[in-house]
C-alpha cells in the first residue's frame, strides 16, 4: 500500500529534519510583500503572480492524490473558484509534488484531472523544483494563502476549521478562504490571517 503522510502545520513552520522546509525567517510572511514567481501551466504557458497586479489572489496547493484535496473537490473548491472569480479575485492551484513521487501528475494528466473536476481555477501550475512553495512555506495539501490587491500576502492556512477528510464535515466548518475573502473585498482586516494548515504533506523534490 502507498505510504501517504498526514500533517498539521503552520505556515512557515520550523525546519523538519525529512523535509526542507522554510523557517518562518525565509518564508512569506503576513502583512509582507508576496514571494514573486513566474510558473509554466499545465499547457506549458508561462504565468506569474505580477500578471495579476491590482487584483486579490488566492494560492491554492494542490495534489490530486490527497484525500484531503478530494474531499474539497466534491464541490467546494470549485465552487470557491467560481464564486469569487465572478468578483474578480484570480485563483491559482499550484502543484509542487516532485516528479519522483507516486502522486506526481504529469501537466497533461493534471489538467485532465481538472477538466473531470469542472475546476474553475484561473490557472493550475507546476512547480515541480518546489521553489515556490517553499518561498510560501506551504506544508501540506489543501494549503492556502490569500494576496491583497496591493500584493501583500493577508492570509496563510487552512481552507477551513475542521481538518477531516470527510466531506460531510465541510458545511458545519468555518470556511477560512470564503470568510477572508469576504472580509477583504468588503475592506475590512482580516479576522484570521494565520492558522494550522491540515491535508498531506507535500513532496518536495531534494
Amino acid at each position: 500500500m502507498k505510504r501517504r503522510d498526514f500533517a498539521l502545520g503552520v505556515a512557515g513552520g520550523a525546519m523538519s529534519p525529512l523535509m526542507l522546509w522554510p523557517t518562518l525567517a525565509s518564508a512569506a510572511q503576513i502583512g509582507q510583500p508576496a514571494p514573486a514567481f513566474s510558473l509554466k501551466d499545465t499547457a506549458g504557458q508561462t504565468v506569474s503572480l505580477s500578471d495579476f497586479r491590482g487584483k486579490p489572489v488566492v494560492l491554492e496547493w494542490l495534489n490530486p492524490g490527497c484525500p484531503f484535496v478530494r474531499k474539497h473537490y466534491q464541490g467546494n473548491m470549485q465552487g470557491l473558484q467560481r464564486e469569487y472569480a465572478s468578483k474578480g479575485v484570480a485563483w491559482l492551484a499550484i502543484n509542487s509534488t516532485e516528479t519522483a513521487s507516486g502522486d506526481y501528475l504529469a501537466p497533461s494528466a493534471l489538467a485532465s484531472w481538472m477538466q473531470a473536476q469542472q475546476a474553475a481555477a484561473t490557472a493550475v501550475l507546476m512547480d515541480e523544483d518546489g521553489r515556490t512553495g517553499r518561498a510560501y512555506g506551504a506544508r501540506v495539501t489543501p494549503h492556502m494563502y490569500i494576496i491583497n490587491a496591493s500584493g501583500v500576502l493577508v492570509y496563510a492556512g487552512a481552507i477551513d476549521s475542521i481538518p477531516s477528510a470527510r466531506v460531510a464535515d465541510i458545511e458545519r466548518a468555518t470556511n477560512y478562504v470564503r470568510q477572508g475573502l469576504d472580509e477583504l473585498l468588503a475592506g475590512k482586516p482580516l479576522s484570521v490571517s494565520t492558522n494550522q494548515a491540515y491535508g498531506c504533506t507535500i513532496k518536495y523534490k531534494g
